[in-house]
């Protein structure tokens, strides 16, 4: 009698196993990591002591003209050329209406006001938008502290 060899079938499967593992230790890793590296800084808006009205800064800087943009806690953008009345409009009129007034009188003041319950987000569009517009230097509107 021949001696037969047995064939071994040919095992393809790969042990995941260890693969898990490590998987696991870096998910645990992360998830205990993760609250440190987004922590947020608490940020206190100032306020002034000596708030001037738009009126006294146009006069104290010797110029006639001065345009205010307010942004609402809604994102809603109100303008006012020259202490008239608020006018609500959309992003693209304002562009249009500052650069207007800024070819008539090229030393207008900007002042950019915010409610305080407004999103971070639509003070930067504004900002952004009077950018385009031509704007070198915007003031940022504040209320006056009492006391």
């Amino acid at each position: 009698m021949a001696y037969q060899r047995k064939r071994r079938k040919v095992n393809s499967e790969i042990n995941v196993v260890p693969y898990i593992d490590v998987s696991f230790a870096l998910l645990v890793i992360f998830m205990v990591t993760a609250p440190f590296v987004t922590q947020g800084v608490d940020v206190d808006l100032p306020a002034t002591a000596d708030a001037k009205t738009a009126a006294e800064l146009a006069q104290d800087e010797n110029n006639s003209t001065f345009i205010i943009v307010e942004v609402d806690s809604d994102g809603n953008h109100r303008l006012s050329v020259d202490n008239g009345d608020l006018i609500q409009l959309e992003l693209n009129d304002i562009l249009v209406r500052v650069k207007a007034e800024l070819s008539i009188n090229p030393n207008a003041t900007v002042l950019v006001g915010g409610a305080s319950q407004a999103p971070y987000f639509y003070i930067i569009e504004t900002l952004d938008i009077l950018n385009q517009a031509g704007v070198g230097k915007v003031g940022l509107m504040t209320q006056a502290r009492d006391g």
